[in-house]
C-alpha cells in the first residue's frame, strides 16, 4: 500500500527589490488549525510581517494591494497562513519584494498558477537600483562638470 504524499510544513519564497528583501513563509494548514510560530499563532489566511498582522504592518490599502497581488489573482487569499520577514529597502520595496516573494512561493507549492503570475510579471525581479555616485561628478551619479565656453 503506498505512503500518502505528505505537504512540507511550509514553502519559502526570496523576494527581493532594490535593496529590500523578505523572506516568505507560507504554511499549508487546513481551515480550523494553526501554527505556532516564533511565539505568534497563525491561522489560515492570517499574515504576520515582521511578528505584526499585515494590517498594521502596512496600513494604506493601495500598500496591502500591491503586496498581495499574487494571491488576489490565484484566488487564494484565504488558504495559508503566511509568514514573512523584511529587511532594508525602502517603503516601497519592501512592499514589492514581499510580493515577489509571495509569486515565487506560490509557485513551488502549486505550478498551475504560472502563467497568471507570469503575466502580471510577479515572477520577475525588478533589476532597477540607484546607480552609484561616481568620483568628480559634484554629488549626483550622471552630473558632469560644466566645461568652459572659450
Amino acid at each position: 500500500m503506498p505512503k500518502k504524499l505528505q505537504l512540507p510544513k511550509y514553502v519559502e519564497g526570496i523576494g527581493k527589490r532594490k535593496s529590500a528583501v523578505s523572506r516568505v513563509r507560507i504554511f499549508v494548514v487546513k481551515k480550523n488549525e494553526s501554527v505556532n510560530f516564533s511565539g505568534v499563532k497563525i491561522k489560515s489566511g492570517d499574515i504576520f510581517v515582521n511578528l505584526k498582522p499585515f494590517q498594521q504592518a502596512f496600513p494604506s490599502d493601495v500598500d496591502r494591494n500591491i503586496a498581495l497581488k499574487p494571491l488576489l489573482s490565484t484566488k487564494t487569499e484565504n488558504n495559508f497562513a503566511i509568514s514573512i520577514y523584511v529587511n532594508g529597502g525602502g517603503h516601497k520595496g519592501r512592499v514589492e519584494s514581499i510580493a515577489h516573494g509571495l509569486a515565487k512561493a506560490l509557485l513551488m507549492i502549486d505550478d498551475k498558477y504560472r502563467p497568471v503570475l507570469k503575466v502580471l510579471g510577479l515572477l520577475t525581479r525588478d533589476p532597477r537600483v540607484k546607480e552609484r555616485r561616481k568620483v568628480g561628478t559634484g554629488g549626483k551619479a550622471r552630473r558632469k562638470k560644466q566645461s568652459p565656453k572659450r
